[in-house]
């Protein structure tokens, strides 16, 4: 046994916050560095709207207010208002949900088929590992946002098509870091220790190998999650994602877009708080990487 937790300490370094203690250790890493911290701090301010947003929201998204539009920034609008009357502010913070609700369920659900995926394959290896990563190889051969176009095309636009675009594209991206972790792990002694007493499959990819895989797919989930805001964002913006009224930040991008000259700030809010949770994402799993594999 004591055997067994040297070798599991042992190796690469995605593996040393793959313990409780290890995790502990990260996060207070994270909130020691100072770019880490404000990428966190930013990532948890989005996460509060998502939550808290219609508490915050002075007007419902589709709300208009004729005799106030294109009102620049004031007490009364923080954000100003758009062509239409509607308050930009309240369609930001409102809008904040729905780019959790896509990008990050999305993400959730690639990220847990990928690492099923990736377990599964990668460990049996032979045949029906080649098969399913050469199917990826020819997934990821097309470029993410016009796989995305592509699909979108056959489905039609929608917010469960766009939720289905992030997992398919994302899904083998996790599945093939999951599976470069699980292939350096495999040869190793408490791998055969576990076979060789007889262990269910199981118990072998649950309790043996996953905690050296957790550490690498915590870095990969939050890349991902930054790629999909883009993802759901750009998708917006080219008017195949969610559809008006909604408050999509992309959307709100596009609706703006020719009206710049008149209400410029009905563009540069989204489009800052699409670039400020894309960054506040980055330094967070920039700063989770550093830490995990210190």
């Amino acid at each position: 046994m004591a055997l067994d937790t040297v070798e599991r300490g042992i190796g690469s370094g995605v593996a040393t916050g793959g313990t409780p203690g290890g995790w502990r250790r990260a996060l207070r890493a994270i909130w020691g560095r100072p770019t880490s911290a404000v990428g966190a701090a930013i990532v948890l301010l989005f996460a509060a709207l998502a939550l808290a947003g219609p508490l915050i929201a002075p007007y419902r998204a589709t709300d208009q207010i004729a005799s106030a539009r294109r009102q620049p920034p004031s007490a009364a609008h923080l954000f100003g208002t758009d062509r239409l009357g509607r308050d930009v502010f309240s369609r930001v913070v409102l809008g904040t949900r729905d780019i959790f609700a896509l990008a990050g369920l999305g993400t959730l659900v690639a990220v847990l088929l990928g690492t099923g995926v990736g377990l599964i394959a990668a460990y049996w290896g032979g045949w029906p590992e080649e098969l399913t990563f050469r199917s990826f190889d020819a997934l990821l051969a097309i470029p993410a946002l016009l796989l995305a176009l592509l699909l979108l095309g056959t489905v039609g636009p929608s917010r469960q098509s766009v939720l289905l675009v992030i997992v398919i594209v994302y899904t083998p991206i996790v599945a093939r870091v999951v599976r470069s972790v699980v292939l350096a792990v495999k040869p190793r002694g408490f791998i055969e220790a576990a076979r060789m007493r007889g262990e269910a499959l199981g118990y072998i990819l649950g309790r043996e190998i996953l905690p050296a895989v957790l550490p690498a797919l915590a870095v990969e989930a939050a890349l991902r999650f930054s790629y999909a805001i883009f993802l759901v964002a750009s998708l917006g913006f080219l008017g195949v994602g969610v559809q008006p009224p909604a408050p999509d930040w992309g959307l709100m991008v596009l609706e703006a877009r020719n009206d710049v000259a008149l209400a410029p700030w009905s563009l540069y809010f989204p489009a800052g708080a699409i670039a400020l949770l894309v960054v506040g994402v980055n330094l967070f799993a920039d700063g989770l990487r550093r830490a995990l594999q210190a």
